[in-house]
């Protein structure tokens, strides 16, 4: 492969700070790459550098003769249009500095808005929501066909259908490109290479070929060995530091090569200690109460419309302790309107819906509206005083900042001067110290960089209390949902039981013609009443209880002294077909349940 862009010993800094130094790597004709690494690591502003919207501080980079770059920023620039600019005007005016034909323009148009969804052509771009504007975006420059295009994220602000489209779209175009994108499913179904920029490595970044697993089997082999040469180097160093302690004099040429040899072992040593530590990532530990109750929330036939459009119903649910959910719909489809319900603040329109006494609901709300951005770090993480309380244990602002990856320095800062990520990690460190029954997460994605999202994954997984989730992210969906409920807008409510059926139906739906989620994966599965429940919670004991009677009747039967009594053998072989028949019952009443649970 040719190359397209090379780095060569690039540096930048923020403030006093380094993002990164004397980083060198080459972008390849063909390369669907993956940029991934902590907050802070300088990414969007090494996208920006290879763009040429950000001056290069140290080292240089070098591009191909002739090189066409495009490159979509984190937000859209569409404020500044008129209040009648289209979607067509858009797209129009990223082509007019190309010296295209009209109606080659035409061409690209028309076929770009077919593929990526746009309807009409006429649709007023401040009207766009989110997701659709993110759409344009992307849009307006792969239709320019540059020869490598830089992403800054493009999968914020789409909801899942969004994230689905970009997939197949950028899998088929044919320039190189370069993503920032912390989508796990993105990196592996899309990329074909994968960057992280990371302190922890020697070059400042590990790059590998291939999808995201591939990485993930590369990183953790340089890992291991990594950690083995720091031992071998401790051990090496530990018998250079006893020799330098008998105080050797460097009167020869051999001795004094030697002194200044363990000095370099022991500044390699520091420096490999200090690579090795940079694994360090958010402690996320969400608090449950100790509720014993089996059904927290049931809803029976609830209903709810919007501005006279139906959203969802009539939905039976329950959630009960342990209950892991996902909920997807496109946006307008009701999930943020079943949320509310869910916890207490919107009623439904028909239905029952009852909640368990003194219940306890922890939210955390995607727009980040519970955060006060005129407030400093440390009172929003700690509102008074100087210490927090987190399962009984008392814990000094200091160390609970620290927790979240903040530096002491940064907690007297205001919190809009906060960047996404961390923002985002100020509303978890707040929801952690609320005991919850159930936990709805909308977006808790949003921002978070890789580290902070496997720990918020682990977490959420050993949650004790039930908990849904609403996010893009397929990667954490299918990690953590034990079922997935599918909102269409227009009334349907389907579970699912993986993310896998829920994206057959919608290909299925496809091939019908019909809109997504109409026909479902499977029929919805009527939830378990409380009775049913307690039934299934003595179910294995009632088993158990039974094969113990289905023994002691295969034992009577098998008993020589009634060996030659016809009658007593046909009765006792009544009783075993008898016990044996209620263990068969039991077990497809068990397979029942437990398929609806």
């Amino acid at each position: 492969m040719a190359i397209l862009l090379s780095c060569q010993k690039l540096t930048k800094s923020f403030g006093v700070r380094p993002l990164f130094e004397n980083l060198s790597f080459g972008l390849f004709e063909g390369e669907r790459a993956g940029l991934i690494g902590p907050n802070g690591a300088g990414k969007s502003t090494l996208l920006k550098m290879l763009a040429g919207a950000e001056h290069v501080e140290d080292g240089k980079i070098v591009a191909r003769r002739g090189l066409r770059v495009g490159y979509l920023a984190q937000q859209d620039r569409f404020d500044a249009v008129g209040e009648g600019w289209t979607v067509r005007d858009e797209l129009n005016r990223s082509l007019q500095d190309l010296g295209l034909e009209d109606w080659e323009i035409d061409i690209r148009v028309e076929d770009g808005m077919e593929r990526a969804g746009f309807a009409d052509p006429a649709q007023r771009v401040d009207k766009l929501s989110g997701g659709w504007r993110k759409r344009l975006a992307i849009l307006s420059q792969v239709l320019r066909e540059p020869d490598l295009l830089l992403l800054d994220e493009p999968t914020n602000h789409l909801d899942l259908e969004g994230v689905l489209w970009l997939e197949r779209f950028m899998s088929g175009v044919g320039f190189a490109c370069l993503t920032i994108t912390h989508d796990r499913s993105f990196l592996q179904r899309v990329c074909n290479r994968v960057i992280e920029l990371n302190k922890r490595y020697e070059d400042g970044h590990f790059s590998s070929q291939g999808n995201y697993t591939d990485f993930l089997e590369k990183r953790e082999e340089l890992f291991s060995h990594q950690e083995t040469l720091q031992q071998t180097m401790q051990n090496t160093v530990r018998g250079e530091i006893a020799w330098l302690r008998k105080g050797p004099k460097a009167r020869t040429t051999k001795q004094q090569a030697r002194i200044d040899r363990a000095g370099e072992m022991i500044s390699d040593l520091a420096e490999l200690k200090f690579r090795n530590a940079q694994t360090r990532s958010t402690q996320i530990d969400f608090d449950a109460t100790e509720r014993q109750s089996k059904s927290l929330v049931r809803a029976i036939g609830v209903e709810k419309s919007l501005g006279g459009r139906k959203l969802f119903g009539p939905l039976d649910l329950m959630l009960s302790p342990g209950d892991k959910m996902g909920l997807l719909g496109e946006n307008g489809s009701g999930k943020s309107t079943l949320l509310k319900m869910i916890a207490g603040t919107l009623a439904p329109d028909k239905g029952i819906l009852k909640r368990a006494d003194d219940l306890k609901v922890v939210t955390f709300d995607q727009h980040r509206e519970q955060l006060d951005m005129t407030k400093t770090l440390k009172r929003s993480l700690c509102e008074v005083g100087e210490h927090v309380e987190f399962k009984g244990s008392r814990i000094h602002v200091y160390g609970w900042a620290e927790r979240f990856l903040f530096r002491t320095e940064q907690l007297e800062y205001p919190m809009s001067r906060l960047s996404g990520g961390e923002q985002a990690r100020v509303l978890i460190a707040r929801l952690m110290l609320k005991p919850a029954d159930i936990l709805l997460l909308d977006e808790p994605t949003n921002d978070l960089d890789l580290q902070s999202l496997e720990v918020l994954e682990n977490s959420m997984m050993d949650f004790p209390g039930a908990l849904v989730l609403v996010t893009h992210d397929r990667y954490l969906l299918e990690r953590v949902s034990q079922r997935i409920l599918g909102l269409d807008g227009k009334g349907g409510a389907n579970f699912y039981a993986d993310l896998s059926q829920w994206e057959n139906a919608r290909e299925e739906s496809d091939s019908l013609g019909v809109s997504h989620a109409v026909a479902p994966a499977a029929p919805v599965k009527q939830e378990l009443s409380p009775k049913e429940a307690k039934e299934l919670l003595r179910m294995e004991a009632s088993i158990k209880a039974a094969e113990n009677d289905a023994s002691m009747a295969r034992a009577e039967l098998e008993d020589p002294e009634i060996a030659t009594d016809a009658s007593e053998l046909i009765k006792r072989q009544a009783r075993l077909d008898e016990a044996r028949g209620r263990v068969e019952a039991l077990f497809k009443r068990w397979n029942e349940l437990e398929a609806r649970r």
